[in-house]
């Protein structure tokens, strides 16, 4: 028996389970995006969804709060992620607990993170009845509206809190496996502090955080709970909108539902090929 026919019959149950599932998922919801779906008597493919969907003003709005809250998110998340890998670098007293601390919200999952910015942020939270306990506010209605509001800015805070970690933590990795080599080297040349870090440290980094920012952008594009839960329900992002379509009572509107599920999938899949294109400059520091 050759190697490759033992390596293809040990990946057969995953490449099983990928075809079945994902393929299979896939290809019902292709189909039933372009009207096919016998069981409510749509038996002739169309592009009426896909046309349907494209000239809905509602789904250009969705369209751009998702964009604006994947952009925003991912973008403060990488600075701060950054910055903590940076500092977290550093030897210091207590820096074990700082760093078990720093990664410990990684196993909280986003439905109990956003439940707590909801007890925390809402105007009846934690955060309103402690301004107005200590007369910093008069009602705990004039505490600033950061839930159900028109900027998200409780679902960016819950993905900056929920993905800061993430990105740091692989960029602290980076940083620990490079070693100290090419800053001493750049220091003998007269390299200050800051030029170290942006003509040294940060191309090093780059590629592998270029990767985790790509895999937090797509995750808070195509996220549905975060929104759903502490967002304004219009307009509301392109996943929420998908799940309203689909649950809608008139069953004849889940075509447009798959077809706004699929044109996620294809907007994460052209930022997924538009990375890999961009890392290609930064393939000499891998």
């Amino acid at each position: 028996m050759s190697s490759r026919f033992k390596i293809l019959l040990l990946l057969t149950p995953a490449l099983f389970v990928i075809c079945v599932l994902f393929l299979g998922g896939l290809g019902l919801g292709l189909a039933r995006s372009f009207n096919y779906m016998p069981v409510i008597g749509l038996t002739e493919p169309s592009f009426h969804a896909y046309i349907a969907v494209f000239t809905n003003p509602e789904f250009y709005q969705s369209l751009g709060l998702s964009l604006y809250i994947s952009i925003t998110s991912t973008v403060i998340s990488t600075v701060l992620a950054v910055a903590c890998a940076l500092l977290l670098r550093e030897s210091f007293a207590g820096k074990r607990t700082v760093t078990f601390l720093f990664q410990l919200n990684l196993t909280i999952p986003h439905v109990v993170g956003a439940v707590a910015m909801l007890f925390l942020l809402s105007q009846s939270g934690f955060l309103a009845r402690i301004g107005y306990l200590f007369g910093i506010i008069d009602q705990p209605s004039e505490f600033p509206e950061m839930i159900y509001d028109d900027y998200a800015i409780g679902i960016i805070l819950q993905y900056v809190w929920k993905e800061t970690p993430f990105i740091g933590l692989i960029a602290l990795a980076i940083l620990q496996s490079m070693g100290d080599d090419y800053e001493s080297v750049a220091r003998s040349l007269g390299a200050n502090r800051w030029q170290r870090l942006f003509y040294v440290i940060i191309p090093l980094i780059t590629p592998g955080v270029m990767r985790a920012c790509i895999v937090a952008f797509a995750f808070t594009f195509g996220a549905f709970e975060v929104p759903y839960l502490i967002g304004k329900t219009y307009p509301t992002v392109l996943p929420v909108l998908a799940y309203q379509s689909y649950t809608d009572v008139d069953l004849t509107l889940r075509p447009e539902a798959m077809a706004m599920a699929l044109v996620i999938a294809l907007i994460s899949t052209i930022l997924i090929v538009a990375y890999l294109r961009v890392s290609r400059r930064f393939v000499r520091f891998d």
